[in-house]
């Protein structure tokens, strides 16, 4: 494979461009989280010495591989995108987000999209979700956020009263829970969904220049959804309906396949576009930014071991190979150290090493011990850097081009600049009439239960979307 001379990399076998200084905002300026080899070194080397996921918890997996269809290679140095014809292997893990391990696949609730892409150049993870948005966009509120919906202290039990009064109290959510409480909520089969970066990444070229980009996967199979009644009925069944179809499709040889678009925008327009291209609440307009199509995923080999390979597959944001790269998107900066520390404490320090995630290509880093090492642990080379002795180096022509940046280092409010209802009411204006009661009746069922002033204030954020997705929903309720 072809990492060329000696060069340090990753865990995941991304080449290092600088193993001497950390990513800072300016000379003098603070650490950046996006500093991943920097978090990557701590947080390994804090775990020398020697559970079941938070969200995501239940989920199915595949093998299958990457075909490039189209010519992004001015955007990005990513030699995936070299030519097209390019190809790389690829894993794909779906999920649900609330629920256990043991609930039922076709409950309401958004759909885990994680792909990771085995390059000659590392491991890319692309890990988002089956909607382009989500419910909230600064990443402190993220525990808050899941709190809510998981399970009420006192009864154990899901709670509709905690999830509302969150979502009330928290406008910016509305654009998700449209997406959730519409069709797209429940989808008939992993193979009929879409699957989004969700966050803003960007790309980078050989001559410097960075462009933002959006990640779209499209499905070949179509758009199939559930209805409320369907899905009640497959869950008391086959509360593994999803799990088993995606298996049993792949085992009888149906051709899975999506196909890989992107949004992209020049780096200097961010300033000037009029809206917050960073907003994990918001989507880029189609007609501003269209589709440009990129490749396509096709889905051909189950595992062999659920444990083994979809249980401990580990994704991470921050696996991103030369040319392709994070944003400001304050979610994802998070993201981009939560989800390896949340592997290292979930399946080990080493979990980079285990087969479903080990990179495709070599791999040279100065990480030793931790619990379950399973290979040679280095062997008798160095253990540090630099060396006298032949060790890997890192190498400044992998280098991203540097970010640049505005504005003091302070807690700015995130709920100050932004518009919580536009988007939300034009996705309601999509829909057809039929559409429209289905997703009003299955928030008036979600509502029904809840304190009147919650009712209130949620029914508030839904007129200001809509005037007539608020009233009806009122009228329904009561009030």
């Amino acid at each position: 494979m072809t990492n060329n001379k000696n060069v340090m990399t990753t865990a995941a076998g991304c080449p290092v461009a600088d193993n001497q200084n950390s990513i800072t905002a300016g000379a003098r300026g603070p650490v950046l989280m996006q500093d991943v080899h920097l978090f990557e070194k701590l947080a390994h080397f804090n775990r020398e010495r020697v559970p079941e996921r938070v969200v995501h918890a239940k989920g199915a997996g595949a093998y299958g591989t990457f075909k490039v269809t189209g010519d992004i290679s001015k955007y990005t140095r990513a030699k995936l995108f070299e030519k097209v014809g390019n190809e790389c292997e690829l894993f794909v893990r779906f999920s649900t987000v609330a629920g256990e391990l043991g609930s039922a696949d076709t409950v309401r609730d958004p759909r885990g999209f994680a792909v990771k892409f085995y390059t000659e150049e590392g491991n890319w993870d692309l890990v988002g979700n089956n909607t382009p948005v989500f419910f909230i966009k600064d990443p402190s509120k993220f525990p808050d956020f899941i709190h809510s919906q998981k399970r009420h202290p006192a009864t154990g039990l899901r709670n509709s009263t905690m999830q509302w009064d969150f979502w009330s109290l928290s406008p910016e959510s509305l654009h998700q829970v449209t997406w959730l409480f519409g069709d797209r909520g429940i989808p008939a089969t992993l193979a009929n969904m879409d699957g989004f970066g969700s966050h803003t990444f960007s790309l980078w070229n050989n001559d410097g220049e960075r462009y933002w980009v959006k990640w779209h996967f499209k499905t070949q199979q179509g758009i199939k959804n559930m209805s409320v009644a369907e899905a009640g009925k497959v869950a008391a069944e086959n509360p593994d309906y999803h799990r088993q179809n995606l298996h049993e499709a792949i085992a009888r040889g149906d051709s899975l396949k999506w196909t890989l678009n992107i949004q992209i925008m020049a780096e200097a327009e961010a300033e000037s576009c009029g809206f917050n291209p960073f907003d994990l609440t918001k989507v880029w307009s189609h007609a501003d930014y269209p589709l440009i199509e990129v490749g396509v995923m096709e889905l051909n080999r189950n595992p062999v071991n659920h444990f083994a390979e979809v249980e401990q597959a580990a994704f991470g944001p921050g696996n991103l190979p030369p040319g392709l790269g994070a944003s400001p998107d304050k979610m994802l900066q998070a993201r981009l150290q939560a989800y390896p520390d949340a592997h290292r404490y979930r399946i080990g320090v080493n979990h980079a090493s285990l087969e479903v995630n080990k990179a495709h290509c070599p791999v040279q880093n100065y990480h030793r011990d931790g619990q379950t090492r399973f290979d040679g642990n280095g062997g008798a080379a160095p253990v540090y850097q630099p060396n006298s002795f032949g060790g890997a180096e890192d190498d400044a022509s992998y280098s991203e081009p540097p970010l640049h940046i505005n504005g003091d280092a302070d807690r700015y409010d995130h709920r100050e600049e932004s518009d919580y209802y536009t988007q939300a009411g034009n996705l309601f204006r999509l829909m057809d009439e039929a559409a429209k009661a289905r997703l009003i009746s299955n928030i008036v069922a979600a509502m029904q239960d809840v304190p009147h002033e919650i009712q209130e204030r949620q029914i508030a954020h839904f007129m200001k979307a809509d005037p007539v997705y608020g009233a009806v929903i009122a009228k329904k309720l009561g009030l």
